[in-house]
């Protein structure tokens, strides 16, 4: 018969070695553990892993594989801490989620937000703070296919005025891309997302000394891609 008491001996011993080793896991995001990531996440991944951990992670999105989150275990892990192992810049489209487009949790992506997914000021000091505090040696600038932004910056290139409120600030920043596609064979506005994701790359260490130092030592990588609506993938775009 039971009586509750505490275990004693060989069992005792495993129960105590399990709840050690539970409480040196406690610090990692629930994904993390799941992905047997005390190793991946006990330290920052380098670049290219973060890369390899996106990519696995979209391909489980397309196939509806995604791995469970907790999401009520792991928003109370990092109530002190974050170590972000990517920093995304996206469109701010309603239809991408980088979160669920990647299958990450909370705390594994860094992601900044703005129509067009243009490096803006703002934007540009948000990737230094995930950088230099934080640590984040990825940037993916992410373009979406369909995207309206670029749609109105080929569409008004003749005419950024007759936009509504601030979109004429904003979309004039996307006509270096329609101007460089002008004439290219295929369809108009994928070679101009595409291109607009490739002058965002190239931007952003000219914007930033904290990018430049980063990248040019080897310790931030930027690489860049388009997420198709349609079939849910993230094709990468060379730079």
């Amino acid at each position: 018969m039971s009586c509750g008491c505490t275990p004693s001996g060989p069992s005792r011993r495993r129960a105590l070695t399990g709840l050690v080793g539970m409480s040196c896991l406690a610090g990692l995001p629930l994904t993390a553990m799941g992905r047997t990531a005390a190793k991946i996440r006990a330290s920052q991944p380098t670049a290219d892993e973060g890369v390899r951990m996106l990519m696995e992670g979209n391909k489980r999105f397309i196939s509806g594989e995604m791995n469970p989150h907790d999401f009520n275990a792991m928003r109370k892990q990092l109530v002190d801490s974050q170590a972000p192992f990517a920093i995304i810049l996206r469109c701010a489209d309603s239809r991408v989620s980088p979160e669920i487009v990647f299958d990450q949790g909370i705390g594994d992506i860094f992601v900044c937000a703005v129509a067009g997914n243009i490096p803006t000021p703002e934007i540009v000091a948000s990737m230094e703070y995930s950088i230099a505090v934080l640590g984040s040696p990825l940037i993916v600038v992410m373009g979406h296919s369909s995207c309206g932004a670029v749609d109105a910056a080929i569409k008004n290139f003749d005419s950024l005025d007759d936009l509504p409120g601030s979109l004429p600030g904003l979309i004039g920043e996307i006509l270096p891309a329609v101007i460089n596609t002008k004439g290219e064979e295929g369809d108009v506005l994928d070679n101009t997302i595409r291109e607009n994701v490739r002058l965002a790359m190239k931007r952003l260490p000219k914007m930033s000394d904290i990018i430049q130092e980063a990248h040019a030592k080897g310790s931030l990588k930027i690489i860049g891609g388009v997420y198709e609506l349609g079939t849910g993938q993230f094709v990468p775009v060379e730079g």
